[in-house]
C-alpha cells in the first residue's frame, strides 16, 4: 500500500503507528471475563470426574455462580462495546492482513460474543430442567429458566451446554494463538492495546 492509498475504514493513523489502546474499562472487562472463563471450564472438566460427594456439590455450586457472572459481565461487556466505540485498527496490520484473515477477525469476534451468552444461559437452563435451583452465590435464588423436565434436560440441555462450552473455548485458543502471533511474530503492537498497563 502506498503512501498515497486511502487507508481502510477502520484503519487508525498512517502506516507504522500502532494506533490508540483500548479503554481501562474495556480492558479490564476483557481479562476479568477471560479469567471467569478459563477457570469455569477448568472447574467444569475437573467436577464431572468425581464421585458424587460434597466436593462435587460444592464445585457445581461454584461452576453456576461463575456462569451467573460471566452472563452478567458480558451483558456489561457489550452494552460498554454498544456506548463505546473501540479503538480501529492500526493501518500497518490492516496492509498486511488477507481479507478472509480480517473476515475471520470479525467472525471469531461475533461468535465469541454469542458463546458468552450461549453457554451459562444453556447450562441455567439444564440446571432449571433437572429441577435444581440456581442460587447465585448461596443468597440470591434465581428464576427457573426452563420447566422441569428431565428428559429434556439430559437429550438436548446438557449436550447444548457442553458442545458450546467446547466451541467458546476452541474460538478462545484460535483468538488467543492470533493475538500471540501478532504479537511474536508480526510484532506490530496489536495485543498491547488491550494489555493492562503502560505500552512499552
Amino acid at each position: 500500500m502506498s503512501a498515497d492509498t486511502p487507508l481502510h475504514p477502520l484503519a487508525a493513523g498512517p502506516r507504522g503507528q500502532r494506533g490508540p489502546r483500548y479503554g481501562t474499562v474495556a480492558i479490564v472487562l476483557h481479562w476479568l471475563l477471560a479469567a471467569m472463563i478459563v477457570g469455569s471450564l477448568g472447574v467444569g472438566l475437573y467436577m464431572t470426574g468425581l464421585p458424587f460427594s460434597p466436593q462435587r456439590i460444592k464445585l457445581y455450586n461454584w461452576h453456576k455462580w461463575a456462569g451467573v457472572t460471566i452472563l452478567l459481565l458480558s451483558a456489561l461487556r457489550l452494552l460498554w462495546r454498544l456506548a463505546n466505540r473501540p479503538p480501529p485498527v492500526p493501518a500497518q496490520v490492516l496492509a498486511a492482513m488477507p481479507r478472509w484473515q480480517f473476515a475471520g477477525l470479525r467472525a471469531s469476534h461475533a461468535l465469541m460474543y454469542l458463546l458468552f451468552f450461549a453457554v451459562p444461559l444453556a447450562g441455567w437452563a439444564y440446571t432449571s430442567a433437572l429441577g435444581i435451583p440456581v442460587v447465585w452465590f448461596g443468597v440470591l435464588p434465581l428464576p427457573d429458566f426452563v420447566p422441569v423436565d428431565k428428559d429434556l434436560a439430559e437429550a438436548i440441555l446438557k449436550p447444548l451446554h457442553k458442545g458450546s462450552a467446547y466451541t467458546l473455548a476452541a474460538v478462545a485458543l484460535l483468538h488467543t494463538a492470533a493475538a500471540l502471533k501478532h504479537h511474536w511474530i508480526d510484532r506490530d503492537g496489536l495485543l498491547e492495546r488491550m494489555w493492562p498497563g503502560p505500552r512499552h
